[in-house]
């Protein structure tokens, strides 16, 4: 065997074994860190939306397996994508679903990035690194300094040198303490960076169409690895923490790499979008391979908030019922109605949810889709808080009014679930008329309502639909819900019917006011 290969050998059983590669857990903070910081919050889903889409628990589906850059990257498709079914990262996509070995090999390459324990957008993107300070310069000299007054003291026996020994001893300790930790920091920004710049050049090898966007700067990228990376003197017991603390090795290696990472910005923000993309493309292509009912969404043209959905489900349900819906053929919104329990807000959040990954990834979860390229917002989940000291009511109309913020923007699409529940009938018809028929001025408005006298209310802005279920399949169909069952759930806690007798008698009457004349409000808001 050669030497070098022995030396090679018994270096690599001294460096103790790496860890199996694990799936890090990341706060959802630092995984949106990178669509913040590049692209800020304009276009971007407001927080109430990404929740109320349960986009959360989606994201959770598709990051088994990937790192913190491919996390950051669908993080930041889902926030603030491009237009779909064009770009080259939808054909790649595509390709990875169609090839088992391509995902094989891609997968290999990027399997070191999962070992990262850091996430380095904010240095790579943020505000620029603080310049190395003047004094860092002698931090070579301290420690000679040291050693020659030990060797000194240990000759002469002279008190003075014993002195100098303390006093730069001390002065070595107080660095030491003073930067540890931050260095110790940096090393974890460092590996991570040392992982991505080695799949970079691991990438850029494979041979295949997703080699072609990193050769480039593949070569810069493997010599800058090479750059930062040091041999480690951990495999001798006790020596890494001497070099710390009595020669600074810690804290040199620190002001040093710094200065080298800020002169290489561009290459490194080069490396993390390719890199960061690969991945995100190789974790939804996992995806698809995993799930049954997939399409790739058609675009409209311009901003015409026009869609439809060919049997469309939502992700995260285990058994779901598939819908079909079409949208603004005849530039109007929905009206939603339909019995209690029936699927109405699984039925938003579906829309939502596919609108924002056809929007996002180019793909929805349906036999077909024709999807706009508008941003999506929606209010769903309006609750009171008892430590904001705030109302169910006051908390739709704040939200009510972040909308109609929203909607000065440009157009957009709105799905409303449920809208002034918090205040009574009246005032809730009243309010919710209003602010829908504004906002769908500007944007196409999807509503789920109990009240159905907004169907009438609303019909030049919203076409009414009926979710309803036939011969035993949901359905969603033209018109107003003809037969309520609200009154009819009493029986489940109703056991001699005296409730649902009470009931009916107060339905009735209350009926010939709301419901004797529905067509009379048609002109209203006109």
């Amino acid at each position: 065997m050669p030497l070098f290969a022995r030396l090679t050998s018994l270096i690599n059983l001294a460096l103790p074994a790496l860890a199996p590669v694990t799936d890090l857990p990341f706060a959802a903070s630092k995984v949106a860190k990178y669509q913040r910081l590049v692209h800020g919050e304009a276009d971007a889903l407001d927080v109430q939306t990404w929740d109320d889409l349960m986009l959360p628990q989606y994201s959770a589906c598709l990051a088994p397996q990937t790192s913190i850059f491919g996390q950051q990257e669908l993080y930041r498709r889902l926030q603030a994508p491009c237009a779909i079914d064009t770009s080259a990262r939808t054909q790649h996509v595509r390709a990875l679903v169609a090839d088992d070995a391509a995902r094989e090999r891609v997968q290999a390459a990027c399997e070191g990035l999962r070992r990262a324990e850091s996430e380095v957008s904010e240095t790579l993107f943020g505000p620029p690194l603080a310049p190395t300070p003047r004094w860092a310069r002698w931090l070579g000299a301290l420690p000679l300094g040291f050693m020659v007054a030990v060797v000194l003291a240990l000759v002469t026996g002279a008190l003075p040198w014993w002195g100098v020994a303390a006093a730069l001893w001390l002065l070595l300790m107080a660095i030491q303490m003073r930067l540890q930790y931050v260095a110790a920091n940096w090393q974890l920004q460092l590996d991570a960076i040392g992982h991505m710049l080695r799949t970079h050049a691991l990438l850029a090898g494979l041979g295949d169409a997703v080699a072609a966007p990193l050769r480039p700067d593949a070569v810069a990228a493997a010599r800058l690895n090479r750059r930062l990376w040091q041999l480690s003197l951990s495999f001798v017991p006790g020596l890494q923490e001497y070099g710390d603390w009595v020669l600074l090795r810690n804290i040199r290696h620190y002001f040093a790499s710094r200065a080298v990472v800020t002169a290489h910005l561009p290459l490194l923000r080069s490396s993390f979008v390719r890199v960061a993309t690969v991945e995100a493309d190789l974790a939804l292509a996992r995806h698809l391979v995993r799930t049954p009912r997939y399409c790739w969404a058609a675009g409209v043209a311009g901003n015409t908030a026009r869609f439809a959905f060919e049997q469309a489900v939502h992700p995260l349900i285990e058994v779901p019922a598939p819908l079909s819906l079409r949208v603004g053929d005849d530039g109007r919104g929905a009206f939603i109605s339909g019995q209690n329990g029936i699927g109405k807000s699984t039925l938003l959040r579906t829309v939502g949810l596919n609108l924002a990954t056809a929007r996002g990834f180019g793909f929805c979860y349906a036999d077909a889709a024709v999807t706009p390229d508008l941003p999506v917002y929606a209010s769903m989940q309006n609750e009171d808080t008892l430590e904001g000291g705030e109302s169910l009511y006051m908390a739709e109309v704040r939200r009510a009014g972040e909308l109609l913020a929203l909607a000065r923007r440009g157009p957009a699409i709105f799905l409303i679930d449920e809208i002034f529940r918090g205040t009574n009938q009246l005032e809730s018809v009243s309010g919710s008329a209003a602010v829908l028929d504004t906002l769908a001025e500007s944007g196409c408005v999807l509503v789920s309502s109990h009240n159905l006298i907004l169907a009438p209310l609303l019909a030049r802005r919203l076409a009414p639909l009926c979710v309803a279920r036939v011969d035993g399949r949901l359905q969603v169909e033209p018109g107003v819900l003809k037969e309520t069952n609200g009154i009819s759930l009493l029986a489940t806690v109703d056991v001699d019917g005296v409730l649902a007798a009470k009931a009916g008698r107060v339905h009735d009457q209350l009926a010939a006011y709301y419901l004797a004349y529905p067509q009379a409000c048609e002109s209203v808001l006109e």
